[in-house]
């Protein structure tokens, strides 16, 4: 089970890094909260997407080669973005709206299962 929430959330984050890289303008009008951020930035908005593309690579990787180092390495970035993405939140008032639960649901959950599930994991031929 873990390798494939491994490999499902490193899935999303390649559809994600391909998704902001081929249809950038797109992805910034469309995604909850992303326009209040600041004006469109392409150079800053594919930098985010290689980002979400080398994490995407580790975790499937992690997760057909049962690499744990590979796993948490993956999961690093989303999970510290994951979690500034809970201080924006908080310093927003927690408001409980959509830019909110498209974080949840598109940020946070995905990042903490990876990581999870990657800390769990067991590398071939080793004991932890």
């Amino acid at each position: 089970m873990r390798n494939l929430v491994l490999i499902g959330v490193g899935g999303i984050s390649v559809l994600t890094a391909v998704y902001m890289w081929t249809a950038t303008q797109h992805w910034y009008h469309t995604v909850p909260g992303v326009a209040l951020t600041g004006p469109m930035n392409f150079h800053f908005a594919k930098d985010v997407a290689l980002a979400y593309l080398s994490s995407g690579a580790a975790l499937i990787w992690a997760g057909v080669k049962h690499d744990k180092t590979a796993g948490i390495f993956g999961a690093s970035w989303l999970v510290l973005h994951a979690l500034f993405h809970i201080w924006i939140w908080l310093h927003r008032g927690t408001p409980a709206d959509l830019i909110a639960l498209t974080n949840l649901i598109g940020i946070q959950i995905p990042a903490f299962a990876g990581f999870i599930s990657a800390a769990r994991l067991k590398s071939e031929g080793r004991t932890s």
